[in-house]
């Protein structure tokens, strides 16, 4: 059974969550740290691995998937031995939490997540100066590079999920990124997906995806960067919620330019 999680706090769910490895180059041997941060703009506070919040959090690479290691409580929230090179990709699946939200904050971050089918459909139905409940998981990747740059990102099966169609360490600054979002393993057309490079997080480059799910992103700038989609539906009404939504985010480090 789904673990439900009650926060208090009602901006969290308006927040990006990723995972900030201490390094996306390893060395073949190393253990890399990884923290969980929740936060805007790239400035988050740390999130500590809590059980009670996670459904998965596993690395897969050239040999198969494997649970990340980690203590409870702890931040860094989770440790990765790079076994062999090539690429591996880390996720990290919530389980749902639920949060109480203003009408205000509420309408204001379907417009900054580009949930306008969900603001059209709240105004049909004279719900826009409603407070809500909203129940929210994250789906959040990481790509770590070792020596071979050849590999290319995998599907996890998260309930939305951004993958890349090129392998972003095998790029350069000012190349296009093509990537494929996916909402229960199929193609979602029309989402807003955001990227942000660490040295200037308010200069975003926005897209929307076609109706394969697909999006191309030039990306001007070298650095860490972080792509980000969220999709929100009605909640099942045995949750007690009014919307369901799901946060995908997806970082890699961008080699600099030619």
């Amino acid at each position: 059974m789904k673990r439900l999680l009650f926060i208090v706090c009602t901006s969290l769910s308006a927040h990006d969550m990723w995972i900030q490895p201490r390094t996306f180059s390893p060395a073949q041997g190393e253990i890399v740290s990884l923290r969980l941060l929740v936060g805007q703009d790239l400035l988050g506070d740390p999130l500590p691995r809590d059980p009670a919040l996670i459904r998965e959090f596993i690395v897969e690479d050239r040999s198969g998937r494997k649970p990340v290691a980690g203590r409870d409580g702890g931040n860094p929230a989770g440790f990765v031995r790079v076994a062999e090179p090539g690429l591996h990709v880390i996720g990290y699946h919530s389980n749902p939490s639920s949060v109480e939200e203003t009408a205000g904050k509420f309408n204001q971050y379907l417009k900054e997540e580009g949930l306008d089918a969900i603001a059209a459909l709240r105004a049909s139905r004279n719900e826009t100066g409603n407070a809500v409940r909203e129940l929210f998981s994250r789906c959040a990747k990481s790509l770590l590079a070792s020596a071979d740059t050849g590999d290319a990102d995998r599907a996890l099966g998260f309930p939305l999920e951004l993958v890349a169609e090129r392998n972003p360490y095998g790029m350069h600054a000012g190349e296009e990124l093509p990537l494929r979002l996916n909402y229960e393993n199929h193609p979602l057309a029309g989402a807003l997906v955001i990227a942000m490079n660490r040295r200037n997080p308010s200069e975003k480059i926005t897209a929307r995806t076609a109706g394969d799910g697909r999006v191309r992103l030039r990306l001007p700038a070298g650095g860490m960067w972080l792509v980000k989609a969220v999709h929100m539906t009605p909640a099942p009404a045995a949750s007690h919620a009014d919307w369901q939504s799901y946060w995908a985010s997806l970082t890699f480090d961008l080699p600099g330019a030619k």
